[in-house]
């Protein structure tokens, strides 16, 4: 098992924001989490990546526990988090932020190999390298956040709603790199979505939340087939 989360509960202030949430991923799984805004979702992830605080139940990495452990030795030990907003610094260029994903990495070697998967991955981003990343289209943008996080070779890579924001044609190119590009080198992903037909698209297993909870899990093929699930949590997507 790489990730194992055991009855987790965040909360902001006192306000609960993940309910006692147990969810599991294995080596090289695509898992989806679904759910409208305020799901939860966001907070599951960033429980995961050391960014928020875990009040009860505990979190394994690779047989580690990890929920008391800081955010940046996480990233160190091969979890990295895309968030939805993206964070590029808009007044550098691509390839310096791609490089900030690199760096923990330590030899040179390293690094320009981790930039040419990612080049080899997004051609555009190559053709983009010297360009301000403020200047970039919301399909680049999300494609250069990516890319900044496989950089620093990640064992398991956590997608924060990539389609957020994007035109239909775009979601549609970002669902094919996460399925086909991303997914062929065996890096296990957790993706989040409101979108919930990206999810149901790309995910080998699929985990539902509402109000803090998981609701139901399955294969993306059972939670397609149930009806009254697609109505009550996912708009009848």
């Amino acid at each position: 098992m790489l990730l194992e989360l055991s009855n987790v509960y965040v909360y902001y202030d006192k306000a609960l924001a993940v309910n006692g949430v147990s969810i599991q991923v294995d080596e090289g799984e695509l898992v989806a989490i679904l759910g409208a805004n305020g799901a939860g979702k966001t907070s599951l992830l960033r429980a995961i990546s050391g960014l928020k605080e875990v009040r009860e139940g505990e979190i394994l990495f690779r047989g580690m526990r990890i929920d008391k452990v800081k955010a940046a030795q996480i990233a160190r030990m091969g979890i990295a988090h895309c968030p939805q907003d993206r964070h590029l610094f808009p007044y550098m260029t691509v390839q310096e932020n791609l490089l900030l994903g690199a760096y923990h990495l330590t030899s040179r070697s390293e690094t320009e190999e981790s930039l040419d998967h990612v080049y080899g991955m997004f051609p555009v981003l190559k053709q983009r390298s010297r360009q301000f990343a403020g200047t970039l289209s919301g399909g680049e943008q999300q494609m250069a956040a990516i890319g900044r996080t496989l950089m620093s070779r990640p064992k398991l890579l956590l997608l924060d709603e990539p389609s957020l924001g994007l035109s239909p044609i775009l979601v549609d190119e970002i669902s094919g790199l996460i399925r086909n590009e991303i997914r062929s080198t065996g890096i296990a992903m957790i993706l989040v979505e409101q979108n919930a037909s990206v999810g149901l698209d790309v995910a080998t297993r699929v985990y539902l939340m509402a109000l803090g909870e998981v609701v139901r899990q399955g294969q993306p093929s059972d939670v397609m087939e149930d009806r009254a699930v697609l109505e009550a949590y996912l708009g009848g997507t």
